[in-house]
């Protein structure tokens, strides 16, 4: 059973923005697929990579759009993309040196804070985007 099930209720109607945050509910179900079925720390690990490198490159597409269109609360917004970042990060160090696992708590962590922002930030910037022609 996925750990998140994509909805409707999470689009921000941006496809292209919509289809990277799917892809990103999927790496957290794959994640979530390796812990429960106790795959090798290279499994997890290469998942939390593909995880780390796929966020920038999402952060990247939003953030180029606000800039584009002036998005008043653009500093703000990436600042909740930094710390995002970094906290993974984190947890990816610590899980390489042994220090951390995939626990519940990084996946509800992952999972949680994908949705929120989803839900209480990007759907901020969505009705500028798509008024600029983004769709």
């Amino acid at each position: 059973m996925a750990l998140i099930t994509w909805s409707d209720k999470y689009s921000v109607e941006i496809k292209e923005i919509d289809d990277q945050h799917k892809v990103l509910v999927g790496m957290i179900n794959d994640l979530h697929d390796s812990m429960k079925q106790a795959k090798s720390k290279e499994v997890s690990l290469e998942i939390i990579n593909k995880m780390a490198e796929y966020t920038k490159f999402h952060f990247s597409t939003e953030e180029k759009y606000m800039k584009r269109f002036a998005y008043p609360d653009y500093e703000e917004h990436k600042m909740e993309h930094e710390k995002f970042v970094e906290k993974v990060l984190r947890f990816k160090q610590d899980y390489e040196d042994g220090k951390a696992g995939v626990s519940y708590d990084i996946l509800n962590f992952l999972k949680d804070w994908l949705v929120g922002h989803i839900q209480l930030t990007d759907k901020k910037y969505a009705p500028l985007f798509i008024e600029k022609g983004v769709n």
